[in-house]
C-alpha cells in the first residue's frame, strides 16, 4: 500500500545556484514511479505517495537523475508521515517563538559516540538536541547567524543533513496529512 513521504532536497534554487524548476521535479518523481508528486515552495520539498519498495531506493534515484539531467549533486532526504508526526509531536522546545526553531532532517541516524562529540558550545546562545535522525535547533538569531550549520553536523556526525524552519515542517505536515 502506498504511504505519503516527503523528499526534503538540499541546496536547490539557493542564492541562484542549483536551479531545478519544480515542474521538472515533480516529473522526475513521477518517472521513478511515485505517484501524487507535488512541491511546495522552491527549495525542493517533494510531497508523494509510493510504494515501500520505489522509496527504498528513491533518494539515490532522484540524486542521479538531476545529476544526469542538471550536472550537479543534491542530496535527498526522506520522510513518511509518520515519522514527520513523531518529529511534530517530540519537539522539545514546546511553546518557543516557531521562528527560533528549526529541524535539520538526517540521511542516517549518527553514532552515539559521534552525537557525544558534538560541542554544545559552539555557538551561544544557539542550541540543539539530537534525537534519533532529527536534530532540533534554536537560533534565536536566525539560521544565517549560527555556527551550527549543516557543514558543521554533516562533518561531525558522518552524514548528509538538510534543515527546514518549523513553520515549513508544520506546512509540510499538514499537505501530508490532507
Amino acid at each position: 500500500m502506498p504511504v505519503t513521504h516527503v523528499a526534503l532536497l538540499r541546496g536547490i534554487n539557493v542564492g541562484g545556484r542549483n536551479r531545478l524548476p519544480m515542474s521538472e521535479l515533480r516529473d522526475l518523481f513521477t518517472e521513478a514511479g511515485c505517484r501524487d508528486v507535488q512541491t511546495y515552495i522552491q527549495s525542493g520539498n517533494v510531497l508523494f505517495q509510493a510504494e515501500p519498495g520505489i522509496v527504498s531506493s528513491l533518494s539515490d534515484t532522484v540524486t542521479k537523475r538531476i545529476a544526469e539531467r542538471f550536472s550537479f549533486r543534491v542530496p535527498v532526504v526522506l520522510r513518511a508521515v509518520e515519522e514527520m508526526e513523531g518529529i511534530v509531536r517530540h519537539n522539545p522546545w514546546q511553546g518557543v517563538a516557531e521562528d527560533e526553531l528549526h529541524v535539520l532532517f538526517l540521511a542516517e541516524e549518527p553514532a552515539a559516540g559521534r552525537v557525544d562529540r558534538l560541542d554544545p558550545d559552539r555557538s551561544p546562545p544557539d542550541a540543539f538536541i539530537v534525537q534519533g535522525r532529527e536534530i532540533y535547533l534554536r537560533l534565536p538569531n536566525g539560521m544565517g547567524r549560527t555556527k551550527l550549520t549543516n557543514d558543521y553536523f554533516d562533518a561531525k556526525l558522518a552524514t548528509t543533513s538538510t534543515a527546514r524552519n518549523w513553520r515549513t515542517v508544520m506546512k509540510l505536515l499538514a499537505l501530508m496529512e490532507a
